[in-house]
């Protein structure tokens, strides 16, 4: 019975994973897409209550009719401004004091070139990194299109590869209309500070932050969804941190565009990088999901969103960078004292917990052998040699039931025609526990075993699939990238034939011979189309399993011997037996 329950679970698992990356219908690229035509300036006028349905389709807001007042505080061209930390290289314009770049020095993409967060190719339409927006569209247009000048001595170059480096903006025009953008860089931890300071004669503004549709590293899904989109990178979702991390997925958010309260970070995020404002205090995050066309009849899903802090901005930090769990950890370190908040963002699962610990294993492995493939297949060997008592006492119980099975199915038979309300169907419960107490077998000893491995496996699975350690590291031979599917189905397909051996050497103590022979074939087959789809990292280190549990369970039968045929007893002996007292004793020994 146990033996069904959790065949059961592992195929609803199967099931529900099969649904959702086969059959579950993409989000309707129609209503993204309207999206993407809405202006910013329309979004912004929403206020406190969601935008009516009409302004999702409205073009872009153009500038007033008549001219703009005289710039007083200006430069005569645009122009652009590179920084340079140790980790990033942020390209600005003097156009609204805006960033064009912000290109990762230790990521790339699939040319070879440092990751670019800010996405390319979006419709004009669509704001840039740090534009501000306020309710009056003429506003916002001065705010974003104004030629800022850059105060102090910058040229067109910011070294902050050693120290802090600031950068500011500053505009101001014959209206009245004053706004200062400062920023901070941080030498090496992805952070860039922001100050705001906007008036608008003697008022002052306080105007949301956007960060524009991203993140960048986004790849492009077929035009067509299922099994030919073999990416295993995960879109991208608004993540919010309030008592805890919430994430709203992008099919979501247009149905939910405005989030309120006290936030640790709110931002966006994919598989592997983060975009998010900490501290933002009590805050008002608006956000929108929207497809973009790609290469190749493609198409791209991002997010834009945009923060309104409870008072102008004041050296606000703004993490875009990778979701690496020991960086993530020291700036939690940094800005949350005590506290584990932005390593929330990386999301491994329920068993968190344990795959932390299984992730400082692999990095220490990796810094002995230099391959992050040869890392896995070298954890996974470990893992199951520390849990080799385990599962072999687990074989060794599922085999003492498989040599039970022939009185088992004696005593069943007997009760075969009764009902299951019918108050002598115990009878035969009572017989099968004192065939349990005669041999000494407990028919649990076989399923907890398993059961105390299978959090340690759960962990080490959503490790390798959310670790961006793995992201383009090379395994060797066809492997290119271990965070990508397997391009010629090698691992997978031995996943299936390793799979199919596992399932023919372990014992089978519940299953009839046709259940026997749909489970030896199906689930490797399902397993096989699952890591098809999978990272080549995490088909490796479950071909790895399956291999040494193949090699552990020889190893097991030739430990205890093939098992030994025990025929069930005479019926009258059986009846002599349960009626207990020296008639049993007596009847044995006449037997």
């Amino acid at each position: 019975m146990e033996r069904r329950v959790f065949i059961a679970i592992v195929l609803s698992f199967l099931v529900l994973y099969m649904y959702q990356a086969y059959f579950a219908p993409p989000p309707p690229p129609a209503k993204p897409a309207a999206s993407t035509a809405q202006s910013p300036t329309a979004a912004a006028g929403s206020g406190a209550t969601k935008a009516p349905a009409s302004t999702q389709t409205a073009p872009a807001s153009t500038p007033p009719a008549g001219p703009r007042p005289q710039a007083l505080v200006t430069e005569s061209s645009e122009r652009e401004i590179t920084v340079d930390t140790a980790t990033v290289q942020a390209v600005l314009t003097n156009r609204g004091g805006r960033l064009l770049h912000w290109r990762l020095k230790q990521y790339r993409d699939a040319g070879g070139q440092p990751i670019d967060l800010v996405p390319a190719g979006l419709p004009p339409v669509e704001q840039l990194p740090f534009s501000l927006r306020v309710d009056q569209p003429d506003v916002t247009t001065r705010f974003n299109d104004s030629l800022y000048r850059v105060s102090g001595d910058v040229s067109s170059h910011v070294d902050a590869t050693r120290a802090a480096a600031p950068l500011t903006f500053e505009f101001e025009d014959a209206s009245g209309l004053r706004v200062r953008k400062a920023f901070t860089f941080e030498p090496s931890n992805y952070i860039v500070r922001l100050s705001v300071t906007a008036a608008n004669g003697t008022g002052t503004i306080n105007p949301s932050v956007v960060w524009g549709p991203g993140p960048g590293d986004v790849v492009a899904a077929a035009a067509n969804p299922g099994f030919l989109n073999r990416s295993s990178a995960l879109p991208p979702e608004l993540i919010l941190y309030r008592d805890g991390a919430q994430r709203v997925a992008i099919n979501s958010i247009n149905q939910q565009p405005i989030q309120e309260g006290q936030f640790r970070f709110a931002g966006v995020d994919d598989h592997y990088f983060l975009i998010a404002a900490l501290e933002p205090g009590q805050a008002r995050v608006e956000s929108r999901g929207l497809v973009v066309p790609g290469p190749s009849d493609t198409r791209r899903q991002l997010i834009s969103y945009a923060v309104r802090f409870p008072q102008p901005p004041m050296n606000v930090r703004f993490f875009v960078g990778p979701k690496e769990f020991d960086l993530l950890k020291a700036i939690d370190q940094q800005v949350f004292p005590g506290a584990a908040v932005l390593v929330r963002a990386v999301n491994f699962g329920w068993f968190g917990f344990l795959a932390i610990y299984l992730l400082s294993g692999l990095k220490w492995i990796h810094g002995l052998i230099g391959n992050w493939g040869w890392s896995i297949v070298l954890l996974t060997v470990l893992i199951n040699l520390a849990m080799f008592p385990l599962r072999h006492k687990s074989v060794v119980s599922m085999r003492r039931m498989q040599e039970l099975q022939p009185q088992l199915k004696a005593i069943q038979d007997r009760y075969a025609n009764l009902k299951v309300t019918d108050p002598a169907k115990q009878k035969m419960n009572t017989e099968v526990m004192n065939l349990y107490r005669e041999k000494g077998v407990n028919p649990a000893s076989g399923c907890v075993p398993m059961l105390l491995m299978m959090p340690v496996l759960f962990a080490f699975y959503a490790l390798l699939g959310q670790a961006i350690e793995l992201r383009g590291a090379q395994f060797g031979w066809w492997i290119k990238d271990l965070s990508q599917p397997d391009p010629f189905f090698v691992i997978p397909l031995l996943v299936i034939v390793s799979q199919i051996a596992m399932q023919r050497l372990t014992p089978n103590t519940s299953m009839d011979p046709t259940q026997q022979k749909m489970m030896t074939f199906m689930m490797p087959i399902m397993f096989g189309f699952i890591f098809m789809t999978s990272a080549a990292g995490t088909a490796l280190y479950w071909l790895v399993s399956n291999l040494w549990a193949v090699g552990q369970q020889y190893f097991t039968n030739w430990l205890i011997g093939p098992p030994s045929a025990s025929a069930p007893r005479p019926a009258a002996e059986r009846r002599l037996k349960n009626a207990g007292g020296g008639r049993t004793a007596g009847a044995e020994k006449q037997s």
